[in-house]
């Protein structure tokens, strides 16, 4: 038998799930009653499936996604405002193909931060590459990359992400500088990358958060006409959450 050469093969190839799955059907008796198109079927799809699972543990790394959250925990018996016709749209990634954004508002735990991270979460298992930051954090970020030289690699990641979900949205009047900060983010990624806002205060009053008339209506325009939309309402899930759950869905 040609066994351990190939082996070898496989290991310097680094096809690793290949390699299990050969390593599996030697030991196997039920693999000889297999045909040859079949046996090599199973390696093929046992290497598709290690190397899927390697990119999406990759790209969740990279997202630094706040919560471990996924689409089919989220709970959708609340009359909170879910749209499920809509969710399940959202699931298929189809909008982030098409470049358009997301809009999540509603009071403080209802589930905003939850339902941001689980569309990231299905964004990277649909292979798109996703950041997340909340609002507050990003801005100290990039005064800090200023001061020491890091502006732009900071900024090329950010207008690079398929998905850059923004957490905490204008919880507080903006600086000038965040203002032009918001900008040139928005203006990178208007129309090339897609963009999902969680925030406490309804989309009308964001224009006079932002501050400056003519900078609002300039990151507005990048971002709420082609915005699909979830207002989520009701009581703080928080308190209808059985304590003893590890990983409830709270804002």
């Amino acid at each position: 038998m040609l066994t351990n050469p190939t082996l070898e093969r496989l290991t310097e190839l680094r096809l690793t799930g290949m390699l299990k799955a050969y390593q599996e059907q030697c030991k196997s008796a039920q693999a000889e009653a297999l045909t040859f198109d079949e046996r090599l079927g199973i390696l093929v799809d046992r290497e598709h499936a290690e190397r899927y699972n390697r990119s999406l543990a990759a790209r969740l790394r990279k997202a630094k996604l706040r919560l471990p959250a996924a689409l089919e925990d989220v709970d959708s018996r609340q009359p909170r405002g879910l749209d499920k016709r809509l969710l399940r749209a959202l699931a298929s990634g189809d909008w982030i193909r098409r470049h358009h954004n997301g809009i999540l508002t509603g009071p403080t735990g209802a589930g905003k931060t939850y339902l941001a991270c689980a569309l990231g979460h299905q964004a990277c298992r649909e292979g798109y590459t996703v950041r997340y930051h909340r609002i507050p954090r990003l801005f100290q970020e990039l005064a800090l990359a200023k001061g020491d030289g890091r502006s732009p690699k900071l900024m090329r990641a950010l207008a690079k992400a398929d998905l850059l979900i923004l957490d905490d949205w204008t919880t507080a009047l903006l600086t000038d500088e965040q203002r032009r900060d918001l900008l040139e983010i928005t203006e990178d990624r208007y129309g090339r990358r897609s963009t999902l806002l969680a925030a406490q205060p309804p989309v009308q009053h964001w224009h006079e958060l932002i501050g400056d008339p003519t900078l609002a209506d300039a990151i507005l325009d990048r971002l709420v006409h082609n915005a699909h939309k979830i207002e989520l309402k009701g009581d703080s899930m928080r308190k209808k959450k059985n304590c003893l759950n590890p990983t409830p869905e709270t804002d």
